[in-house]
């Protein structure tokens, strides 16, 4: 069974053009071709990108974070009720009126002071700034060092400037050590990135960068298989043009460089608007699409690949549009948090602060004139008797 399995799954018809088996491939006469058993090296190379990560963000990351004024944030702890944290460990974070009613009960606490413990409760789980730093310090690194090194392998090649050469002599064309090590440290990262997306800042493109960490890591496996290599590299080298802006740009924003932050960032809309919807879309999958059949029959890896390369561009398409929204905010002047990334979580945490100020406030009034803020909201014809926080009213900046 299993070995049917095996040779259905490595069956020439599914990876090679036809009259092309796998014996083509076998290494000879000075010849090196990829082989899936290569990619098993990936495995111990994602362990040591994590390794590599704890350090660099404990030693590197964290000083310059301390250098830039980053501190961790010390927060409100709430205070402890095994009934109420069992409801928001096994049941929901945000509990629906009704159930703050009846956590109230069973709490022996006033509907308001539930309210305030969810809230306080919740913030707690909320990444700080200098975790945000750290993660963004890491990606930019990488990002930085994998597009210079792909420049710097890729620039003498044919294929780079003519893509019709990525189909000379395919797919027998003889794997380079530069491609061999491109490939594996861009999968072991990957492979890494998957690994640690539980742990890491939570965005609101949360389910898409799943998507994309799994359909990158299945599209360069496949490419490896089938010896789609020159291709693979190309597409890896656009992505990582715009990523390197990203990244910069968010590392700016969290140590406060405002000015830095937006131009990096406008500049980052411009490369990823042109690398990922232009170059990506009509250069290289019209490259996949139409160059290959000139030259050989259609078949089933032929098609896979084109697809998953239309699913990266499907959510290209979808960060532009997010982008594109923030750049209209920005230049109407209205721009207040980062529509791809991860300042929902600062908002979370402003709209707490604010309820517990606002509660605390409330606390004091009573005590001072004997009335609620909203009875005396009553009272003054619907003004209520505290001004909101000031940071309720901060711009924050563009990345």
């Amino acid at each position: 069974m299993l070995d049917s399995l095996y040779d259905w799954f490595w069956w020439d018809r599914v990876w090679l053009p036809v009259n092309l088996t796998w014996s083509d491939l076998e290494d000879r006469d000075g010849l090196v071709y990829a082989r899936a058993s290569h990619l098993y090296v990936t495995v111990p190379y994602t362990i040591a990108f994590l390794l590599i990560r704890y350090l660099f963000e404990s030693l590197i990351a964290t000083p310059l974070a301390v250098s830039a004024g980053i501190r961790q944030r010390v927060r409100l702890k709430a205070e402890d009720n095994p009934t109420l944290e069992h409801y928001y460990i096994s049941q929901s974070r945000n509990p629906v009126q009704a159930d703050i009613d009846g956590l109230s009960k069973k709490s022996s606490l006033s509907v308001r002071q539930v309210e305030r413990w969810f809230r306080r409760r919740r913030t707690q789980d909320l990444p700080g700034v200098l975790k945000k730093f750290r993660e963004a310090s890491w990606r930019f690194v990488f990002y930085i060092s994998a597009f210079t090194g792909g420049l710097i392998a890729l620039h003498d090649k044919e294929w780079f400037y003519d893509t019709r050469e990525v189909w000379e002599g395919f797919p027998k064309q003889s794997m380079l050590p530069s491609q061999y090590w491109y490939y594996i440290l861009e999968m072991s990262f990957y492979g890494s990135l998957l690994l640690r997306v539980a742990f890491d800042v939570k965005r609101k493109d949360f389910k898409e960068q799943i998507i994309h960490h799994l359909a990158t890591l299945v599209l360069l496996s496949f490419s490896w298989c089938a010896n789609y290599i020159r291709i693979g590299t190309l597409v890896m080298l656009i992505h990582d043009a715009s990523d390197v802006l990203l990244e910069s740009a968010k590392v700016f924003n969290y140590a406060k460089w405002e000015k830095t932050c937006q131009s990096i960032f406008v500049v980052f809309a411009i490369v990823f608007m042109v690398t990922r919807l232009i170059i990506f879309p009509f250069w290289l999958i019209h490259c996949t699409w139409v160059y290959p059949v000139l030259q050989y029959p259609a078949f089933f890896g032929y098609y896979f690949f084109n697809v998953m390369l239309v699913v990266l561009l499907c959510l290209h398409i979808f960060w532009a549009y997010l982008i594109l929204h923030m750049i209209k905010k920005f230049m109407f002047g209205n721009l207040t948090r980062d529509e791809r990334s991860d300042f929902e979580e600062e908002e979370e945490e402003e709209e707490v602060e604010s309820s517990l100020t606002e509660d605390e406030g409330e606390q004091q009034h009573k005590l001072g004139n004997g009335c609620s803020a909203s009875e005396t909201e009553e009272k003054n014809g619907g003004s209520g008797c505290m001004s909101p926080p000031e940071n309720m009213h901060r711009s924050r900046p563009v990345c």
